[in-house]
């Protein structure tokens, strides 16, 4: 054994004697046969009955829409609970690591240095995260509580449950809207997101384990985690990973549908979100050709300039005072409606914890393998207080601005009469309330743009993500691995649109969050294990 085998557990060394070419200085993917290089029970499971689901899917479309319809209602209706408390236990080993001793523990060894400046990690931290979210939930998510809000009554802190007499109270339901929207994108999925990315960037970088979720476990399960264990533990995440992306890729289909109906007059129907899911398909199969480098990274960065141009705009041109004070206001609102929102046994409306809540947490986590694993890759580096900080806490700011900005300037407009994006469905608001704005028709193209970017970037960096997951953790695996994900993504796509729209992606979502949800609460006992035996 060399030096670098010989500084990993003994099942670790085993694996990598079987699947790697070990040198002296570093660790090299052996290549199979074909040019393919797989860890073969997860990559065989996990692409034939995804190969089969999306089979089964285009030839029972009729069928299969009220099963999905009907699976979503259950599981947030039945455990909407335990989501919120997974979610708030996520944030909570959060905040405690960034105060803790074990906050100082750099991610790669006392000597490592950061692989990105940070301008660079924040792009594309942030372009993988949430993007298409954002764009898509921006004006609707706010609109939408502000009406409910205004129609059936503001809502008590304690309890989100409607006050008599408080209908009608624009001033508060704003609080509301705006305070429930940040709790969905703000400190509670990023925790999520951060929570898997210090887990995978510890066992990897510090640990010396393969880059993927199963080395999370080596606290847990032992040696014991290069077999069947281990092998569950994957395929579950590539699962989650695969239906979250999915989701996200049909809100960005609806969305960049709309608006090139809005402006151009593009069909609003299921061929032409078939083309669209296709023809970006195709643009992220070149991103995923050049690499991260060149191809993330750099649509990342023109995606991140995009986005400010026109978060800018939206500020200068629209209510700017009411924008940059409300900013304040909102943060001060969030965290005072934080406790009663948060609260998963508490006397919510069941609308709003079950049709929101729920969904938003069960995405988040379906998405944390993707997210986490691609920022444990740009990672490296970093302190663990200095990663949790910026992954938690830099991102939940810029979004809490951006939908101050953007749903604050739907709101307003709403408030002063117009009813044009409210009554708007939820994928068409977003250029609905752009209307209303000066350059209607470049701002709106520009939308479309960070749509389709946005796409591009989840898509080529989900890819990137589910390959090195079934190569077994290997991070430079034969890119043709990479094109047979990045085409997968798109086909479950079109498979769940097709068989049952947006709630078909949100059930799947959901139903493959479940489970994942488990296998992350095991993963915060093993970070702090794992930390534990660091020397800080």
């Amino acid at each position: 054994m060399t030096d670098v085998a010989e500084r990993l557990p003994d099942g670790a060394a085993n694996l990598i004697q079987t699947d790697y070419t070990v040198g002296q200085d570093n660790i090299q993917p052996k290549i199979g046969p074909f040019g393919l290089d797989v860890h073969n029970p997860v990559f065989a499971i996990s692409g034939l009955t995804i190969v089969a689901f999306v089979v089964l899917t285009l030839a029972l479309q009729e069928s299969v829409g009220p099963l999905f319809s009907g699976l979503r209602a259950w599981l947030t209706g039945n455990l909407d609970w335990f989501f919120l408390l997974a979610g708030n236990v996520f944030l909570l080993l959060c905040l405690f690591l960034i105060v803790s001793p074990l906050g100082r523990v750099r991610l790669g060894g006392r000597e490592a240095a950061p692989d990105f400046s940070y301008v660079s990690w924040f792009s594309m931290l942030f372009a993988a995260g949430m993007g298409i979210g954002l764009m898509f939930y921006g004006v609707s998510e706010p609109l939408s509580h502000f009406s409910a809000s205004v129609a059936e009554g503001a809502a008590a802190p304690e309890s989100w449950a409607p006050l008599d007499g408080a209908a009608g109270d624009t001033a508060t339901a704003r609080d509301l809207a705006m305070a429930a929207t940040i709790f969905h994108w703000a400190l509670h999925p990023w925790a999520i997101y951060a929570v898997v990315g210090l887990a995978m960037a510890l066992f990897a970088y510090n640990k010396g384990l393969p880059l993927t979720v199963r080395s999370i476990f080596y606290p847990i399960f032992d040696e014991k985690v290069w077999g069947w264990p281990g092998h569950v533990i994957d395929i579950l995440a590539v699962f989650a990973t695969l239906f979250g992306l999915a989701t996200s890729l049909g809100f960005g289909a609806e969305q960049a549908n709309a608006g090139l109906n809005y402006l151009f007059g593009m069909p609003v129907n299921d061929t032409s979100r078939v083309f669209l899911i296709v023809a970006i398909t195709a643009i992220a199969l070149i991103s995923v050709v050049a690499g991260l480098e060149a191809g993330v990274k750099r649509l990342s960065e023109i995606n991140m300039v995009l986005a400010a141009l026109l978060l800018l705009f939206v500020v200068l041109v629209g209510p700017t005072l009411l924008i940059l004070t409300g900013f304040f206001h909102n943060l001060l609102a969030y965290v005072e409606y934080l406790p009663g929102l948060s609260n998963p046994f508490g006397r919510a409306d069941d609308n709003f914890r079950q049709g929101w809540t729920a969904f938003y947490w069960a995405w988040w986590i379906s998405w944390s393998p993707f997210v986490g694993m691609f920022i444990a890759r740009i990672s490296r580096g970093r302190t663990v207080r200095e990663f949790l900080t910026c992954v938690l806490l830099i991102p939940s700011v810029v979004s809490v601005f951006w939908m101050t900005a953007f749903g604050s300037t739907a709101i307003d407009q709403l408030v002063g009469g117009y009813q044009v994006a409210a009554e708007g469905v939820l994928e068409l608001q977003l250029f609905l309330m752009l209307q209303e704005l000066p350059l209607a028709a470049i701002t709106s193209f520009i939308g479309i743009v960070l749509v389709i970017v946005f796409f591009v970037t989840s898509s080529d960096s989900g890819s990137l993500v589910i390959d090195t997951i079934t190569a077994g953790g290997k991070v430079d695996a034969p890119v043709s691995q990479r094109v047979f994900w990045a085409v997968f993504e798109g086909l479950v796509a079109i498979a769940l649109l097709l068989g049952g729209g947006l709630t078909a992606l949100q059930a799947m979502s959901v139903s493959t969050g479940l489970p994942f949800t488990i296998v992350l609460l095991g993963g915060c006992y093993a970070i702090v294990q794992g930390l534990r035996s660091e020397p800080r």
